[in-house]
């Protein structure tokens, strides 16, 4: 009896780990905002890294979050380093792109709680009185096995969409002030 149990067990752990092996590589969450506010008004939100830290989630909710800047102020070029104590852990942004007014494209590095390598691009769409901000993320490169696994359980969009949400919301909240 107690070997069926053990065999189950391995069927269905070998089951999961099959699974994992056939996920993707890389994965897209897309979020997309109203803002009452003309692109030029949200642009440096987004173009200035300085600015982050004023509709960041990550970095409205981590207190231990340290920022060194470098490169140009804004634009392509202007970089940030972050490390934390907490939930944040390490990483670097880059702008690599920067089209004034309508886009935004940032190379972001994560070091630590994993190693991680993505791109965030934001894209400002005049309609009217309003601007459409879409925020996407996509991750380039190898995703962890480890990732891949729990990916099985949690739905990666819905946890960092989550995420993305909360940082439009802050944006719209700051834009329309």
């Amino acid at each position: 009896m107690i070997a069926k149990i053990f065999i189950v067990i391995a069927l269905l752990v070998a089951a999961v780990l099959i699974a994992a092996a056939f996920k993707p590589n890389t994965f897209r969450i897309q979020r997309s905002i109203g803002i009452q506010a003309p692109p030029e008004k949200i642009f440096p939100l987004l173009d200035d890294l300085h600015n982050w830290s004023r509709w960041e989630p990550q970095d409205r909710e981590d207190p231990t979050v340290q920022r060194r800047f470098s490169g140009p102020a804004s634009g392509s070029g202007a970089a940030s380093e972050w490390s934390s104590t907490g939930k944040a852990g390490r990483g670097r942004m880059l702008i690599t792109e920067s089209e004034p007014a309508a886009r935004v494209l940032v190379v972001v590095d994560f070091t630590k709680p994993f190693q991680a390598h993505n791109f965030n691009e934001f894209t400002l769409e005049p309609r009217g009185a309003e601007t459409q901000l879409t925020w996407t993320w996509t991750m380039q490169g190898r995703i962890l096995y480890l990732m891949k696994v729990m990916g099985l359980f949690v739905n990666v969009d819905k946890a960092m969409g989550r995420h993305f949400e909360a940082g439009l919301r802050n944006l719209k909240t700051i834009a329309e002030q």
